[in-house]
């Protein structure tokens, strides 16, 4: 089976990400439903739906393997889930409605009040609801947390209160942080269990979480320190050591709360067994942890199941509820060398098109921004990776001829063309011409961003004005300059990868500013642009997408010596552990972070980027943040252009980023074959479920993220 696995990414300790899976996890599920024959594409949900659409329609799955807890708002874990249904993609887990109402703890209190479930005496309070009162008749000691949160967030030691002082002191410190909504209720002491559930299985036993003696804390609370940062101090207990009586009810009240609420495939119910031995329903999630140490887990492995088993059972369940029973069943393990499928698709033929460096860029810029022959194999086997056909397109004076013989479906475009102020659009044209999709920026992007003065005057111009510094164009260094302020740089105008920059690039006055223009002009035969050097700290941020990018975490270059005129050049680029370190994700606030983000899309959308394109910044110390140059092709050497090791930060491993571009054209490549491409012949169901459409292999971030 093709699974697309769509998850939310931890890419910090922040309490923001909780609930979202580490790269382990991710690696775990993948690994489960890989070793089972299945072939699995990890989808990172950050950024906009539109981008996680193109990349589904490409990849066509026949089921989605869900995990994806959404970013934001009261509706979130609900949100991918609908668009999935929308899409007519079937996916695991339950339905939008029942992850909406069980990420609300006091509605999934009140459906379940009409079964007879009983819960912990409360009410929920907004900021606006509190100016109504009815805070008098709770009895304390009261428990006050999130009421549209999980995996604890929000819920500390402090948030048990006993007093009316530290009841208000509470409410104001949890409703600045959670505005839509707190749960005040009674406090109860006691033991935690947790109740699991696969679809198929028979029921699973309850899971004790027992904290360690030594831990100290004044109440008996499983609060986000011992589920995050002190969970060594928490084990699993199975059979949990409670009365038959006792367990014997836990498994009643769960048969009630699964079948109220809807809960399909898999699910998890947390009770508090008070110290009188009455047993509380607390909380419920469709959606569980997947990490192997996550008491799911805990609970499949005392009947017998391993992890991989576990996840399948998910999978099985989802499989039967959506009909496709007899596809899970068909699928073969792999062998151990991996070569195990899932049945036989049709494959694409992907022109890689490419300038090849033949000289030693170290000293000789040349070719500088040519690929060498590490790179473009290292891109043939990512995308061959995917089970598509690579066909090599050297953009030599041949390439035109030689594409129309090649018979490629699409165009996997890298290639930095030949000369001109139009040379990054050779390949995008002929493409154009003659109806080959393509991937990256068309080629009016392509001469705009190369044009360096171009690409300020319309972003200048644009109806969100992006900063850029003052500039001058000049053809002969003989002009008229304007009036800069100095220091100022001057680097050629139509050039890449640090291309003429160096150290005495930075210049005052203007007799040194017109010798070196001249130098720039007669050595590289274009004109030369003078613009006004800004101090400040320097990034670039690479972004992934189309009309809506994603942009991935910035990386800042940070000067081993700093200098109030340091350069990133060209001879700094080529033995850079002497002179630079890169950080990723760098030391920023939240407010500097949004708004780079915010400048990266701007220049992206207008200036008509699509796919993937990286950006040059400099945040001066005020704050003000200038886009410094665009580069709609960038590099992709693995683990040393700058996009490759923003991906890496980002847990985006390389066969992952290269998918991600080639997904889009795919998109494209569909939308002129709407059909597979394959010979008419009469068509089974069989044939119709597994032949969707043409495979890609696989695409996902993020980039964080992501979206580098």
């Amino acid at each position: 089976m093709r699974i697309a696995l769509t998850h939310n990414l931890k890419l910090s300790a922040s309490e923001e990400e909780a609930e979202f899976d580490s790269p382990e996890t991710i690696e775990a599920v993948t690994g489960a439903l890989a070793r089972a024959g299945h072939h699995v594409e990890r989808m990172e949900v950050s950024g906009p739906a539109s981008r996680l659409v193109a990349r589904l329609e490409a990849y066509a799955p026949d089921i989605i393997f869900n995990s994806a807890e959404g970013r934001r708002g009261k509706m979130r874990r609900g949100f991918y889930p609908a668009l999935f249904e929308e899409l007519g993609i079937p996916v695991t887990g339950s339905d939008a409605y029942a992850l909406c109402v069980t990420l609300d703890k006091t509605l999934t209190k009140r459906i379940l009040a009409g079964y007879g479930v009983p819960s912990p005496r409360g009410r929920m309070f907004t900021r606006a609801s509190l100016k109504d009162g009815g805070l008098d008749d709770l009895p304390f000691p009261v428990l006050v947390k999130p009421n549209f949160e999980g995996s604890s967030k929000g819920v500390a030691q402090a948030n048990v209160v006993e007093d009316p002082i530290e009841l208000g002191q509470a409410l104001d410190r949890l409703l600045s942080r959670y505005p839509d909504g707190v749960v005040l209720e009674r406090y109860i002491a006691g033991t935690d269990l947790r109740v699991a559930r696969i679809d198929g299985l028979p029921p699973l036993p309850p899971v004790e979480i027992v904290v360690d003696p030594a831990y100290r804390r004044r109440f008996d609370l499983l609060d986000y320190a011992l589920k995050h940062k002190d969970a060594t101090f928490v084990s699993t207990r199975v059979p949990a050591h409670l009365p038959p009586a006792v367990l014997e009810r836990v498994g009643e009240l769960s048969d009630r709360v699964f079948s109220a609420l809807g809960v399909r495939d898999v699910g998890s119910l947390d009770f508090r067994v008070g110290l009188d031995g009455q047993v509380y329903f607390l909380s419920a999630t469709c959606l569980p942890s997947f990490e192997p140490a996550a008491p799911l887990f805990a609970a499949t492995r005392f009947v017998g199941l391993d992890y991989d088993a576990t996840i399948l059972a998910i999978l099985r369940a989802a499989t039967k509820r959506a009909g496709l029973g007899a596809l899970f069943d068909s699928t073969k393990p792999r062998r151990p060398n991996g070569n195990g499928s899932a049945g036989k698709r049709p494959v694409l033929r992907v022109g890689l098109a490419f300038n090849m460096k033949r000289i030693d860029s170290t000293d000789d810029d040349r070719e500088a921004e040519f690929d060498s022959p590490k790179t473009i194999h290292a891109i043939t086997r990512a995308i061959e990776s995917y089970g598509h056909t690579v066909v090599p397109l050297e953009a030599t004076v041949d390439f035109p001829r030689v594409l129309m013989a090649s018979n490629v479906d699409l165009v996997f475009n890298i290639a930095e063309g030949i000369s001109g102020r139009n040379r990054e659009a050779q390949v995008p044209n002929l493409c154009e011409l003659l109806g080959v999709p393509y991937t990256g920026s068309d080629a009016a992007t392509l001469s705009i961003c190369l044009d360096k003065a171009l690409a300020k005057r319309m972003l200048a111009a644009g109806t969100e004005r992006v900063l850029t510094p003052e500039f001058q164009v000049l053809f002969t260094g003989r002009e008229k300059l304007r009036a800069f302020r100095y220091p100022v740089i001057v680097k050629p105008n139509a050039e890449g990868t640090s291309k003429g920059i160096n150290g005495k690039s930075v210049v005052d006055g203007e007799a040194r500013v017109r010798e070196v223009a001249r130098e720039i002009i007669e050595r590289y035969g274009q004109p030369a642009i003078v613009e006004e050097y800004i101090r400040g700290r320097e990034f670039t941020v690479g972004l992934l997408g189309e009309r809506r990018p994603r942009v991935l975490p910035p990386m800042e270059i940070v000067f081993l010596q700093p200098s109030d005129r340091a350069v990133y050049g060209y001879a700094m680029k080529q033995d850079w552990e002497k002179h630079v370190r890169y950080e990723c994700p760098p030391s920023l606030t939240k407010d500097e972070l949004r708004a780079m983000e915010k400048v990266c899309r701007t220049t992206f959308t207008t200036l008509g980027c699509r796919d993937v394109a990286r950006i040059d910044l400099r945040m001066t110390r005020e704050g003000q943040i200038y886009v410094i140059e665009v580069n709609p092709l960038p590099g992709l050497t693995p683990n040393y252009s700058d996009l490759c090791l923003i991906a890496n930060a980002a847990h985006v491993e390389y066969r992952l980023l290269i998918g991600e571009i080639l997904s889009y054209g795919i998109k494209r490549w569909r939308e002129r074959h709407p059909a597979t491409g394959e010979p008419a012949q009469p068509r089974t169901a069989d044939d119709e479920m597994r032949d969707a459409a043409v495979a890609v292999r696989g695409t996902t971030s993020t980039l964080a993220t992501q979206d580098a």
